[in-house]
């Protein structure tokens, strides 16, 4: 997927139908209907509305997604096996 294609997915991710908690608990069977004809649903937490979870249709579900703006483009590879001692990983 070429950078302007990430660009566009990014743009419908993020110009979907956002609802607070509240507004789902409020209107769970309407916000329901509406995923169920295709529609996904960003939901929006705390004071601040950040965004923390998506509900998409069960279809959409078992479609591979990319996840992340960089994702196929940035890579990071670790050095060494990944193993840390008690005290590494204690900070001490």
């Amino acid at each position: 997927m070429d950078m302007l294609s990430k660009i566009k997915e990014d743009i419908k991710i993020n110009s979907m139908k956002a609802l607070t908690v509240a507004e789902i608990k409020t209107h769970l069977s309407d916000v329901l209907f509406q995923v169920r004809n295709g529609e996904k649903v960003k939901i929006l937490y705390g004071k601040s509305k950040k965004p923390i979870a998506m509900i998409i249709p069960l279809e959409d579900a078992n479609v591979p997604r990319k996840i992340g703006v960089l994702d196929g483009v940035a890579s990071y590879k670790e050095e060494g096996d990944g193993k840390i001692s008690p005290e590494e990983f204690l900070g001490l």
